[in-house]
């Protein structure tokens, strides 16, 4: 408790929660990475949070970005709606079972599953990309307007009761790490699913918002949420997010998720001294 009244006294600290919002923000849209991905390790290590509130303040600033960024991509009427409320069925139902079960798990297993899931995140950017699952018939229960070639995209989706429960295992690890769940949610609807790779990372920005919401309202209620602190990263979050979406409209991002990939298996061995003490 003395440590979030610290921040709110200290205007440097609560200025970099705002700068780390717009950072997260920015690279969240350009990357198509969460936010928590940023924000953990910030949290964590800088601000000395424990696991449980560095996530508990990452989800609040996931639900910002998520709600800015998602309202551009449905003016695009690229996400699938019905398919992202659908798997919201599981990703809400593991949110709230992830929230619950991370309060009561010590730090150190806390930081080993972030960093895991860094790992991976930075492995899915080395290999960048999906396939696009574009029926050659030109067929398809959905479609979205691929603003880059002009034309209209059908597509069908397969597996929808397995992906609604793949969806339920991102909610746990989107509330147990804090980093929104969308790094094993695209793969879900890409790769399982078959759904078209511009689809599914839209339909998972767009969902992202629900899943985290899920998960800070049971660490709201628990206590773990520094209120004083979310409120500053909230407002970094949606200048980020604004940011993020214009310029991501300008240049191409597939050279800089390369080299942000190096970074986040830094952040990972890093976690994972923190967790044994060594930083």
């Amino acid at each position: 408790m003395k440590t979030v009244i610290a921040f709110i006294v200290d205007p440097l600290l609560l200025l970099g929660l705002v700068i780390l919002g717009i950072v997260a923000g920015i690279l969240g849209a350009l990357l198509g990475v969460g936010g928590g991905i940023i924000f953990i390790p910030v949290l964590t290590i800088v601000y000395g949070l424990t696991p449980v509130s560095a996530a508990a303040l990452s989800l609040v600033g996931i639900i910002a970005i998520s709600s800015w960024g998602s309202a551009i991509y449905l003016n695009k009427g690229v996400p699938n709606i019905r398919i992202g409320l659908m798997l919201e069925i599981g990703g809400v139902t593991g949110a709230i079972i992830g929230a619950m079960v991370a309060v009561y798990l010590e730090d150190w297993i806390l930081m080993a599953v972030f960093s895991v899931v860094m790992i991976f995140s930075a492995y899915r950017m080395i290999r960048n990309g999906g396939s696009e699952n574009i029926p050659e018939n030109g067929d398809g229960e959905f479609e979205y307007n691929d603003l880059k070639c002009g034309e209209t995209v059908c597509y069908d989706v397969e597996h929808k009761t397995g992906g609604t429960i793949g969806s339920m295992f991102a909610g746990m690890i989107s509330s147990l790490t804090g980093v929104g769940g969308g790094v094993i949610k695209v793969p879900i609807m890409n790769i399982y699913m078959k759904m078209p790779i511009k689809a599914a990372a839209a339909t998972s920005s767009y969902s992202l918002g629900i899943t985290a919401f899920s998960g800070a309202v049971v660490y709201l209620i628990h206590g773990s949420v520094p209120l004083g602190m979310a409120a500053f990263l909230i407002i970094g979050s949606v200048i980020g997010a604004e940011a993020g979406t214009r310029i991501s409209a300008r240049i191409d991002a597939s050279a800089l998720k390369k080299y942000f990939s190096l970074l986040l298996m830094a952040s990972a061995v890093l976690m994972l001294l923190h967790a044994g003490g060594y930083v």
